[in-house]
């Protein structure tokens, strides 16, 4: 079986000229970084290459525990197809309790394998032309850093009018994730695999809400790919080297957020590039979300920015009255 990276290097050089349907990209190749100074000595965890040892993470910012969740809402330009798109990206965090043994919320609460979580489900809607896309990822990251320092669950799905996708990564406790794939692809079908637990990409936003720019790794990293890249670009789970930075924001002044960081991950062999512009004090709200990449041939960014942001109790809110509330987040 090609290594993830085999693969997509394999793709490059053939350079794939892709259709929709049955589209099988290698993730894109990105414009060249800055060159700023690194500003964070602390990366979050001690056993990642090419940092200095982990602060001890600070207890989570009593927000957090109001007994609501923090919605944002985001303007979205998605990169697809050698083109960008309109759409709408919804950011989600909340706390909750979660079983340790099944991954799984901890509803009965019979259960004492239970640990608080922070949750993030990002709901991604786009349109390529006449037919819709739609891809959800949640991702459980434990509160209790210092003695649970990975993140336990990440699932990922993507529908589109040929058909639908979905991933997952499940911690294990010999310090590895257990993956499954499910897709409608022949070429994919459905498989099983194991992986080494690095950082994932996917956590990031987590680590940022919880513990701001002093927690985050920084250096010579290896990070396994975000899953919606992964099912949109085909591609098999595994890690990739990259370089992270912490940074002042550059970019244009954005109005009321304050002082503001940004965080990048510079993937050299996968021709990729993350950012996530975010508030420097606590509880560390994401302004901007923008990757950089190379769809057939162009090198295009989508960007995700912050429009509105509400703290509700939203599973209560299901009524007909309920919906007028849409309006305050430009829903």
């Amino acid at each position: 079986m090609m290594t993830f990276l085999s693969r997509f290097m394999t793709a490059v050089s053939l350079g794939f000229l892709l259709t929709a349907c049955t589209e099988h990209t290698a993730t894109e190749t990105q414009l060249a970084t800055t060159d700023s100074e690194h500003i964070v000595e602390a990366p979050a965890r001690a056993d990642m290459p090419g940092t200095s040892p982990a602060t001890s993470w600070p207890d989570l910012d009593p927000y957090w525990y109001q007994g609501k969740a923090e919605i944002n809402t985001y303007d979205l330009e998605q990169v697809r197809y050698g083109a960008t798109h309109p759409g709408e990206l919804t950011l989600i965090f909340v706390t909750e309790d979660f079983l340790t043994d099944e991954q799984v919320k901890n509803d009965r609460y019979q259960n004492p394998n239970s640990t608080k979580v922070l949750k993030t489900n990002q709901f991604r809607r786009f349109t390529t032309g006449i037919y819709d896309y739609s891809v959800m990822s949640s991702v459980f990251t434990p509160v209790k850093r210092n003695d649970e320092p990975n993140t336990l669950k990440v699932t990922t799905s993507s529908q589109d009018w040929c058909g639908q996708s979905f991933g997952q990564l499940n911690f294990d406790s010999d310090d590895t994730y257990d993956w499954q794939w499910n897709s409608y692809f022949e070429a994919e079908g459905d498989r099983t695999g194991e992986v080494e637990a690095d950082l994932i990409e996917d956590e990031i936003l987590n680590l940022i809400r919880m513990g701001g720019a002093p927690t985050l790794p920084r250096g010579n990293i290896s990070v396994l790919p975000p899953l919606e890249a992964l099912l949109l670009n085909h591609l098999q789970v595994g890690p990739a080297e990259a370089v992270a930075k912490v940074e002042d924001y550059k970019g244009e002044p954005i109005a009321d957020a304050g002082k503001l960081m940004t965080y990048t991950l510079e993937y050299p062999s996968l021709g990729r590039e993350l950012a996530i512009t975010f508030a420097l004090e606590s509880p560390y709200r994401i302004e901007m979300i923008q990757t950089r990449e190379n769809s057939r041939g162009r090198i295009l960014t989508t960007t995700a920015r912050r429009r509105a942001t509400e703290l509700l109790p939203y599973w209560q809110m299901n009524s007909p009255k309920d919906i007028d509330r849409r309006a305050n987040l430009g829903l």
